[in-house]
């Protein structure tokens, strides 16, 4: 144990100062573009848009902030909007798939994805699954009217302190968070467990078209997220026990199928389907893995043909 806690620790630190420095930089401008009416202007101009997925124009702002953010900002706009049960389960979909971008999508690079195809892909598969859940889920679109989202002036200390706040507190908990995490993945390991895990999830892995060695990253990810599972993933890649072209696969499942405990039984507790949020993202994961892995052996067919004489 105590050989967990010494090899854990430079590694839980390190990865927490690196998640820091990110976090607090993200959230610092996305106050900024919050204050000066950025990204209201941004929702302003996909209101539009958002009509043709069965949504009201109020829907943007929650799927902005969001995006740009996490899930409980969008939810907090999601509060003051006139949903039914169809339209709060396609806005928290395409929440789901696409939310904290910025972050998870640094986290995922650092594992082994191009950032660039993870942002392209979370996104697109947010507007997908919204189209064709308008498609098929039973009912029609209802263009409900909102409460008013709060417009009352707020000054820019005022909104610097709630800022400051906000992020102290997020700071501290994912901090004890990634470090207990990292310990207990050493210790997990150190005992075999994390091969007996493995073995118990393999048909799941199996299904999903995974790589069996990805199995307890699959469950972190799955239960806590990619931003406080960033930990866990960093140091199965940095200590060689999954490769960079496994994780990469992994992220094509779990960058719009993750956090599907917390987020998705709060999305759930607002109004939303729990099985169509869950199925639907699965269903997505599931043609993004495949297509990854068609993709990867069709490029090592074409490099093992460069290689022949």
């Amino acid at each position: 144990m105590l050989s967990c806690v010494r090899s854990a620790t430079p590694s839980a630190l390190k990865t927490i100062w690196w998640l820091v420095k990110i976090m607090v930089g993200v959230s610092f401008g996305i106050m900024l573009l919050q204050y000066f009416g950025v990204i209201a202007w941004i929702s302003e101009q996909l209101t539009p848009l958002f009509s043709r997925f069965g949504l009201p124009g109020e829907a943007a702002l929650a799927y902005v902030s969001g995006y740009f953010v996490n899930c409980y900002t969008a939810m907090a706009v999601m509060s003051t909007l006139h949903l039914d049960m169809r339209a709060t389960t396609i806005l928290a979909v395409m929440v789901l798939c696409s939310h904290n971008m910025i972050v998870e999508t640094t986290v995922q690079a650092k594992t082994g994805s191009n950032a660039f195809r993870i942002v392209v892909i979370r996104t697109m598969s947010a507007f997908i699954l919204a189209f064709v859940l308008n498609k098929i889920m039973p009912g029609e679109f209802e263009n409900t009217v909102s409460d008013a989202v709060s417009t009352q002036s707020i000054t820019f200390m005022e909104m610097l302190k709630n800022w400051a706040w906000r992020t102290v507190k997020t700071v501290a908990l994912m901090a004890v968070l990634v470090y207990a995490l990292t310990l207990l993945q050493r210790i997990l390991n150190e005992f075999g467990i994390i091969e007996k895990i493995s073995n118990f999830l393999k048909p799941v892995m199996v299904f999903f078209g995974l790589p069996p060695r990805t199995a307890f990253l699959w469950l972190v990810a799955n239960t806590l997220g990619l931003a406080y599972g960033a930990a866990v993933m960093i140091d199965e890649t940095e200590t060689g026990k999954t490769t960079k072209e496994e994780n990469d696969i992994l992220n094509h499942h779990i960058g719009v199928s993750h956090s599907n405990l917390e987020d998705l039984l709060l999305f759930t507790a607002m109004g939303g389907s729990f099985l169509w949020m869950l199925l639907s993202r699965w269903a997505m994961s599931l043609l993004l893995v495949w297509e990854r892995k068609i993709e990867n052996k069709l490029r090592n067919n074409k490099n093992m043909r460069k290689i022949r004489p």
